[in-house]
C-alpha cells in the first residue's frame, strides 16, 4: 500500500490502469528497440542503397588505431587481439574511414582472401557502424604475404563530407599525387608482423568490376 501511495495510485482505478498501460508500453518500446539492434546484421546489407549509390560499412574511423572488425557471427563490432590483448595499430592511425562492402565475398578458391571487399573511405571521422553511400574513385592492388588483399577507395557520396575535390581516379591522381602515395606507404608499412606489397593503382571501373566480381547473388 506504501509503494501505491508513492506513486499517488491509491483510490483511483483509473490512475492504475493508467500507468500499467504507460509502464507496459515502455516495456514493449525497449524490447522493440533491443530487437531491432540485434536483428541489424551488416555483412548481408544491400550492396547498393535505394539512391543505386555502391554502399560501405565503417568499421574503423579515421584518425584510429584499434583495429576494430565487423564479426559477423555474433553480429557486432569488436577490437580485433593478438596474444589476448586489443590490437592496436603500431604506426600512424587510419588515413581514412575503413570498412567493407556489405554482401560482397572474396572467395579464396577464385583467389580472394575470405572476406567482405575491402574499402577506405577518404572523409572526416565516421563513427563505428555506420552505413555510408560511397563513390568509388580507384583501387590499390595489394599482396599480403602473397595473397591478394585489394582495397577499394572512396569518397563520401554527399558532397558536404568530402575533404578533397576528386570524384574519378584521373582527378584524385592529378590533384592529389602525395595522399595517392600516403595511402600505398600506410599499406605498406602499417603492419611489420606481414609482408605487404604494392602491385598497382588501377581506376574507378576497376573497383566497380572488383564490387561486381564479389558481390553476392540478390543481395
Amino acid at each position: 500500500m506504501l509503494r501505491l501511495k508513492t506513486f499517488g495510485l491509491v483510490g483511483s482505478s483509473m490512475n492504475i490502469l493508467n500507468f500499467c498501460a504507460g509502464l507496459l508500453s515502455i516495456l514493449v518500446l525497449t524490447s522493440c528497440q533491443q530487437e531491432n539492434k540485434k536483428e541489424i546484421d551488416y555483412y548481408h546489407l544491400p550492396t547498393y542503397s535505394k539512391n543505386k549509390n555502391i554502399q560501405a560499412v565503417v568499421e574503423i574511423p579515421a584518425g584510429t588505431n584499434h583495429k576494430i572488425e565487423y564479426n559477423k557471427i555474433e553480429k557486432k563490432f569488436i577490437n580485433d587481439t593478438l596474444n589476448g590483448k586489443d590490437r592496436i595499430i603500431d604506426f600512424l592511425p587510419y588515413l581514412g574511414n575503413y570498412g567493407f562492402i556489405p554482401s560482397t565475398y572474396s572467395d579464396p578458391e577464385n583467389g580472394g582472401d575470405g572476406d567482405a571487399l575491402d574499402v577506405l573511405i577518404l572523409g572526416e571521422n565516421i563513427t563505428t557502424g555506420s552505413v555510408v553511400e560511397i563513390i568509388p574513385i580507384g583501387m590499390i592492388e595489394l599482396l599480403d604475404n602473397e595473397e591478394s588483399d585489394n582495397k577499394i577507395i572512396a569518397i563520401p557520396a554527399e558532397e558536404n563530407k568530402r575533404i578533397i575535390k576528386a570524384t574519378n581516379f584521373h582527378e584524385f591522381s592529378e590533384n592529389y599525387p602525395e595522399i595517392r602515395k600516403m595511402i600505398g606507404d600506410w599499406f605498406k608499412f602499417y603492419d611489420l608482423n606481414d609482408e605487404i606489397q604494392l602491385k598497382r593503382w588501377t581506376g574507378e571501373q576497376a573497383a566497380m568490376s572488383e564490387i561486381e566480381k564479389w558481390r553476392l547473388p540478390n543481395p
